[in-house]
C-alpha cells in the first residue's frame, strides 16, 4: 500500500515523488559542482608585423623562449 497524491490531476505514488526529488537534488548538485568546461587550446594574439621577415623573427623568438622555459622547469 502506497500513499497516493494528486499532482496535475493524476494520481502519483509517494515513492515516485521521493525518487524525483532525490534525482533532482543529486543531479543539480553534480551539475553545480562540475564547474565550467575547460578550454583545450589557448589562442595567441595576432602578430602585427610590417614584413614577413619580422613575423618569422617573432615566431622563432617565441618558440625559443618556450623551449627555454620548458627546459628550466626540470
Amino acid at each position: 500500500m502506497v500513499q497516493m497524491y494528486t499532482v496535475l490531476g493524476r494520481q502519483v505514488g509517494s515513492h515516485y515523488l521521493a525518487m524525483g526529488v532525490l534525482s533532482t537534488l543529486f543531479g543539480g548538485t553534480f551539475l553545480a559542482l562540475s564547474g565550467p568546461s575547460k578550454k583545450t587550446a589557448t589562442q595567441t594574439p595576432p602578430i602585427n608585423a610590417s614584413s614577413s621577415d619580422e613575423e618569422n623573427f617573432i615566431k622563432k623568438f617565441l618558440d625559443q623562449a618556450d623551449k627555454d622555459e620548458k627546459a628550466a622547469k626540470h
